[in-house]
């Protein structure tokens, strides 16, 4: 591992990027055995230059794309289109998308940051975590307890219009927790609203990460399913009109119809 002052091998120079079907390095040994070593000393290498100041927005990518490797290394395949839509428009943007495992947010930040400067709105909880947390606050979170909604609809508007005004782009998952499904009641507006009173576009994100398993005891840690697929899709800007309902709309539209495009139509729940 080292230390960039670059991006290396940005993923969104093209419109859809498909794993190579020689990644996968075969073993004896689960995906999962093999995987969260790997990751674990990613992140203690991204620690400590947390520690140092030195953790700065291209090793954050690099540390993103070395967990992708090390994800595509064990087997797990992804498709990943869209990606043209990072760099149609100028300025920053409020990306909203399912949340369904740990993998989208250790792998957007590889994707979205060539092209856009992005934070995530994160919880809490991750933000406390000895392997998550540093990482987490070296690059301008926005933190939530989604205890209170009045408190996080606050926090997330002040703080969010803060960072669209420096230019950084938001990544927001709208559900309360990541979930195997997707429940259109749980999707919430807040993305929208934002992206209204900065006057910013969002961009739907539609997800099915659904190969990396929550764990039974520690959540982010569960089964890599080599199995499944992973998809990631990302939507054309979409500019926020009125009391933004449309866009709302728009946004679960673009997520439910990729879930079916994908075959897995099962797990829209309305």
């Amino acid at each position: 591992m080292e230390i960039v002052k670059e991006y290396k091998n940005v993923i969104a120079n093209s419109d859809v990027y498909i794993t190579s079907p020689n990644r996968e390095k075969k073993s004896i040994f689960s995906a999962a055995f093999r995987f969260f070593p790997r990751m674990i000393s990613i992140f203690m290498f991204a620690n400590n230059l947390t520690k140092k100041k030195l953790y700065d927005r291209y090793n954050w990518v690099n540390s993103s794309k070395m967990i992708m490797d090390a994800l595509e290394t064990v087997g797990l395949k992804f498709e990943i289109s869209g990606l043209k839509n990072l760099s149609s428009f100028e300025g920053p943007a409020v990306f909203i998308g399912n949340h369904m495992s740990s993998l989208e947010t250790v792998v957007l930040p590889r994707i979205i940051c060539p092209k856009k400067l992005v934070c995530f709105v994160t919880k809490q909880e991750l933000n406390t975590t000895p392997l998550f947390g540093p990482i987490n606050s070296a690059r301008h979170p926005i933190i939530v307890g989604r205890e209170n909604a009045r408190e996080d609809l606050a926090q997330v508007m002040e703080q969010g219009a803060a960072r669209l005004k420096e230019g950084r782009s938001i990544v927001l998952f709208p559900q309360k927790t990541r979930a195997s499904v997707f429940d259109v009641k749980d999707f919430n507006s807040l993305g929208v609203k934002l992206a209204k009173r900065s006057n910013v576009p969002v961009i739907p994100i539609a997800l099915l990460t659904e190969a990396w398993k929550n764990g039974k005891l520690v959540k982010d840690f569960g089964k890599i399913d080599t199995s499944k697929k992973v998809y990631i899709s990302f939507g054309k800007p979409i500019k926020i009109t009125g009391n933004g309902s449309e866009q709302q709309a728009e946004v679960i539209e673009f997520i439910t119809s990729h879930l079916k495009k994908w075959g897995r139509k099962e797990l829209i729940l309305e």
